[in-house]
């Protein structure tokens, strides 16, 4: 039943690509309407398939590569239309969109169906560890695709392309909410790790096992500190937006590296 779902998701997930892509293109006003709609639409569908597979799967529905998909693309479109209600971030949609379908596709392709954690596994370390971890992938994404739409409004304002640019939020609004959302992420992700080095020891006995996951997740953490304490010294616009769409590539390999690679311990957590 929650494949029901998952794919009624998909279908709205394309349908508000098409409405913000067409809003950001032609510039009219019902298409960027349309696009909200079909967002709030898949997002409530998407709500209910992670429900059920909840109720179905309780806490081992987290250590599920699918479901693990299908919960980022829900924090990401959550996180974009509760921002959406205060900034005008239309032109985010375009990016947020096809980033939410991509992900629900995916996870619909391999989809797994029920699974059982194993016992060693079930313990409160792993919501506390993959709940914050998310949020905070969730908001690097998000902050990704500021970073993204500022190193475009940057170059279409140096070309003088006006038609383009007066549907885009100012540099300045995109500079400070990338920074807002990088600082929470961070904070999120800072405990992300710390409870997963803790659910490490708990398990194998130790707090690093030098795991490509760990490294990338420490490289990562690292670039997004260096990003905020660099901040503080002027080091905002493209270097910043750079530094932030760098550290969620880093981010992207880690959990695919933790979902697809084969760790020593069976399947590790990043």
């Amino acid at each position: 039943m929650a494949l029901v779902f998952f794919g009624i998701s998909l279908v709205f997930y394309l349908a508000a690509t098409i409405g913000f892509v067409g809003h950001l293109v032609l510039g009219r006003e019902e298409l960027r309407r349309w696009g909200t709609a079909a967002l709030w639409i898949g997002l409530g569908a998407d709500t209910f398939g992670l429900a059920l597979r909840v109720i179905t799967l309780g806490t081992s529905v987290l250590n599920s590569f699918d479901d693990q998909l299908s919960l980022l693309a829900w924090l990401i479109v959550g996180v974009y239309l509760a921002l959406q209600t205060r900034y005008h971030l239309a032109v985010l949609g375009a990016l947020v969109s096809p980033l939410a379908f991509l992900l629900t596709l995916s996870s619909y392709v391999v989809f797994s169906g029920a699974q059982t954690l194993p016992e060693r596994l079930q313990d409160a370390w792993l919501p506390a560890h993959i709940a914050p971890a998310f949020f905070g992938y969730a908001l690097f994404a998000f902050a990704a695709c500021l970073s993204l739409v500022y190193l475009l409004q940057e170059r279409q304002l140096k070309a003088k392309r006006r038609h383009v640019f007066r549907r885009m939020p100012s540099l300045e609004t995109l500079d400070d909410l990338t920074y807002r959302c990088v600082a929470w992420g961070f904070g999120l992700f800072t405990i992300g790790i710390v409870t997963g080095s803790l659910l490490a020891k708990a398990r194998w006995g130790a707090f690093w096992s030098w795991e490509p996951v760990q490294i990338l997740s420490v490289l990562a953490w690292l670039l997004y500190a260096v990003l905020l304490q660099t901040r503080s010294v002027g080091w905002r616009g493209r270097r910043a937006a750079t530094l932030t769409i760098v550290g969620f590539a880093l981010l992207i390999v880690s959990f695919l590296t933790l979902n697809l690679g084969v760790a020593p311990h069976g399947r590790a957590l990043g």
